[in-house]
């Protein structure tokens, strides 16, 4: 981990409108409040609080899915991706895997056929899968193995900084510690960043450097795993300690 930023978002504000219709007049709800943190290059952030708190709306925005009302999001890497919670549904299901993770590189256009299939191939092993997955759909994959591959399409185009939105939350407790491993060493091996969204606490106890505990959509708390952890300061991070 270095002292350079992957990732710095300054007093981002973002919501949506709710409601209205021929009847009614819409609703503004705003979601984030003044939101300022930086992840380093190298880093695993743990963002962490409890459900409808703006975890999800915080990582749309930053990968450009939704505008945010006022506020500087700044990439210092270039093509982010996300891991998704569920690859059942984030993997087009009508294809094997070897499309999936080809797509990507065709729609950049800078690679010929044995180029594409080369790097599937060099995707594939990272992610600990057999190159017999390839002829299979997502439907036909343990579900470990589809997480597998919804980090290996996120991968394929070599991104420094990748968003993971709650991505073991799916799996049984013996997945989701081969894939947190899987994550920690992709972070070593490929000098990646991660904003590492979660509920639960013991997962980001294992993998995370530093968290930000986010209530109502603001970071009421940050610091290292050892300080958060070992000392919270704000009593909304101490009820979600204990919840656990």
């Amino acid at each position: 981990m270095t002292d350079q930023s992957a990732l710095s978002v300054r007093h981002l504000t973002c919501g949506y409108e709710s409601g209205g219709g021929l009847l009614g007049k819409a609703k503004r709800r705003e979601v984030l409040h003044d939101v300022t943190f930086n992840v380093r290059e190298g880093e695993i952030l743990g963002l962490v609080g409890e459900s409808g708190t703006g975890k999800s709306t915080l990582a749309k925005a930053i990968l450009g899915m939704i505008k945010p009302d006022s506020g500087e999001i700044v990439h210092y890497t270039k093509r982010p991706q996300m891991i998704f919670q569920d690859p059942y549904s984030s993997l087009n299901p009508a294809y094997s895997v070897a499309w999936i993770l080809e797509e990507p590189l065709r729609i950049f256009g800078k690679y010929d056929a044995e180029e594409r299939a080369q790097r599937v191939r060099d995707i594939l092993d990272r992610v600990e899968l057999p190159e017999e997955v390839l002829d299979a759909k997502p439907a036909e994959l343990s579900g470990g193995q589809r997480q597998r591959v919804s980090i290996a399409a996120a991968l394929i185009q070599r991104p420094k900084f990748l968003v993971a939105d709650e991505p073991v939350s799916a799996l049984d407790v013996t997945i989701q510690a081969q894939i947190l491993g899987l994550l920690k060493k992709l972070n070593q091996e490929l000098e990646l960043s991660y904003l590492f969204i979660s509920h639960d606490l013991n997962v980001v106890y294992q993998l995370c450097h530093r968290v930000l505990v986010m209530k109502d959509g603001r970071i009421v708390e940050q610091g290292t795993v050892e300080e958060l952890f070992g000392n919270p300061k704000e009593d909304y991070t101490r009820r979600l300690l204990a919840s656990e």
